[in-house]
C-alpha cells in the first residue's frame, strides 16, 4: 500500500516506515503545500492509488462520506512526536497490508 502523507504528519515519517511501503509520499512533496483543501488531497490520492494517512479527523467525514478510494488511516489522537508515530505505523503493518484488501474505508491506530 502506497501512503500519502497529510501535511499535520512529519516528512520525516517516510525516512522510518517508507521501507515498508514504497512508493509513499508526503503531500508536500507534490506541491499539496499548506492550505490545500482536503478534498484536493483526497482527489490527489484517489487519482494515484494512495491511501491517505492523517491525524485529521476531516478525512473521516470524507470516508464515511463518499467511500474509498482512497482508504483513510487515521493517527487517532496524534499529539505524540514522530518516532511514536512511526512505531504505530510499523507495529501495524500486518494490519495496515489487510486493510489495503478490505471493503473498509477507514482504519483508526491508535497509541496504545
Amino acid at each position: 500500500m502506497k501512503l500519502l502523507l497529510d501535511e499535520n504528519l512529519s516528512r520525516r515519517l517516510l525516512d522510518s516506515v517508507g521501507g515498508l511501503f514504497p512508493g509513499s509520499i508526503h503531500v508536500a512533496s507534490v506541491g499539496l503545500i499548506s492550505g490545500t483543501s482536503d478534498r484536493a488531497i483526497w482527489d490527489y490520492g484517489k487519482a494515484n492509488g494512495l491511501a491517505i494517512l492523517t491525524a485529521d479527523t476531516d478525512f473521516v467525514t470524507l470516508a464515511n462520506t463518499l467511500g474509498p478510494p482512497p482508504k483513510v488511516i487515521l493517527l487517532e489522537n496524534c499529539d505524540y512526536p514522530t518516532n511514536v508515530a512511526a512505531q504505530i505505523i510499523r507495529d501495524s503493518f500486518v494490519a495496515i497490508s489487510e486493510f489495503e484488501n478490505s471493503q473498509s474505508s477507514l482504519l483508526i491506530l491508535r497509541r496504545s
